[in-house]
């Protein structure tokens, strides 16, 4: 077989470009410190990376999803705590006010008591979150979702409670809305003496009783005291089956919450496990990375120096 000096010389400079190659590539995983730097280098182990990868970046939204959610359920978890304080102190108020040695002026005191316990109740009602969105308005967040209206309070607020995918088969119930929490009664409500469900409505609770209350009695016949201890009574069963709808809102808030709190225990853990099997996967060993990017670059400086001998000979000199 006959050899050319131009074959010879073509046959260096392609020797020295896979040199420099090999160098070059080692100089990136040692800088980069990753051993798969792109599919080529280990296809099965990139195409693995890229699974993990994606799992750790669904990880990191459902995280975030979970922060927000912790936030928000827990700012309704004070709300809620306070409606429960206010209804209690109304609850005794409504008790106080319904004993048979008060005199009109001593009613009329525990009306006006009961009215600053309503205005609160009301503005708790329109809470806002730190982003100033209501947080008993469902989904229609940009209004007060109570308002004062000609007959009492009037809800204008959405149907639908606010709900937060929180992982990939949970979604949980951020917010409640305010026909929920101020309209509504839980499960087995103290019913009314014929057996009818009374009024659900907090504030028009409250209103009927501040009314009964401000009605003077004063040399009152036997009906008139009879219909004024009824409505203290069926107002004391309402505020009841308000109070305990709101604690019933309260437990699934409790319980949620903490359902949150291992959800984000479980998702820290899953993360640190897949930057584990990550690592595995595409990080390089540090001490064999050294070696084999000293080892081509020793490789890439003999091919410079065969070059530069083999380019100073021609065929007739070095069959001398």
């Amino acid at each position: 077989m006959r050899l050319s000096t131009s074959f010879i010389f073509q046959q260096q400079t392609q020797g020295i470009s896979r040199a420099q190659e090999d160098w070059l590539a080692a100089g990136q995983r040692l800088s980069s410190g990753k051993r798969v730097t792109s599919p080529s280098d280990d296809p099965l182990a990139a195409t693995q990376a890229l699974g993990i990868q994606q799992n750790l970046r669904n990880g990191q939204r459902f995280s975030m999803a979970q922060q927000f959610a912790q936030t928000t359920m827990s700012t309704e978890a004070k709300t809620l705590s306070a409606v429960s304080d206010n209804i209690e102190v109304a609850i005794s108020d409504i008790i106080y006010g319904g004993t048979g040695s008060l005199n009109d002026d001593d009613r009329q005191s525990v009306a006006v008591k009961l009215e600053g316990i309503r205005n609160e109740l009301l503005t708790l009602a329109n809470s806002q979150d730190s982003s100033g969105r209501y947080l008993f308005a469902g989904y229609n967040t940009a209004q007060p979702p109570f308002i004062e209206g000609d007959n009492g309070v009037v809800y204008q607020g959405g149907q639908q409670p606010i709900t937060q995918q929180v992982d990939t088969q949970r979604v949980m119930t951020i917010t409640h809305t305010g026909q929920q929490v101020f309209l509504s009664v839980a499960a087995n409500p103290k019913l009314e003496p014929d057996g009818t469900l009374g009024d659900t409505d907090l504030f028009s609770i409250l209103d009927k009783a501040i009314s009964a209350l401000k009605t003077p009695l004063k040399d009152a016949d036997d009906a008139t005291m009879k219909g004024f201890q009824e409505a203290m009574n069926k107002a004391n069963r309402g505020l009841n089956n308000s109070l305990n709808n709101n604690l019933t809102i309260q437990s699934e808030n409790g319980t949620q919450l903490k359902e949150l709190e291992g959800l984000e225990s479980l998702s820290a853990s899953q993360s640190i496990l897949a930057q584990g099997q990550l690592s595995q996967l595409v990080d390089a060993d540090a001490a064999q990375t050294i070696s084999e990017y000293q080892m081509r670059e020793t490789a890439l400086q003999a091919s410079y120096t065969a070059f530069s001998r083999m380019s100073k000979l021609s065929l007739f000199q070095m069959n001398k």
